[in-house]
């Protein structure tokens, strides 16, 4: 128990002290130069900051939900091989239908369809 301790609080000093470090390295000041988003001598022609696409970031978290669910299910068969996997089927059932009935609301609010 004290081994488990002092490797708990070492790993917190030295978390601390590498955040204090990162907070207090960067240089204060910022110039017009290090701010462009161009660094490699000429001048833009317009602003590389353009807003981006409310379906594109809507596709994009669906994907990610869905890669979630992969993740998630990708145990499945050692988990078969339990004493009980009743439970841990039941439980993977439930993702997946709370998964498509998440899809088919998304699909019919045209959530999915990229043009408008």
């Amino acid at each position: 128990m004290i081994n488990l301790m002092i490797t708990l609080l070492i790993n917190i000093a030295l978390s601390t002290i590498i955040v204090l470090i990162a907070f207090w390295l960067p240089q204060l000041y910022l110039y017009l130069e290090k701010s462009s988003p161009y660094e490699c001598g000429f001048d833009p022609l317009g602003s590389a900051r353009l807003p981006f696409s409310m379906k594109f970031f809507l596709i994009a978290i669906t994907f990610l939900l869905f890669d979630l669910e992969i993740a998630l299910l990708l145990p499945l068969p050692w988990a078969i091989q339990l004493p009980t996997p009743k439970s841990m089927l039941t439980l993977s059932y439930c993702l997946i239908i709370l998964l498509t009935l998440g899809l088919a609301y998304e699909w019919t609010q045209k959530g999915l369809e990229w043009t408008e």
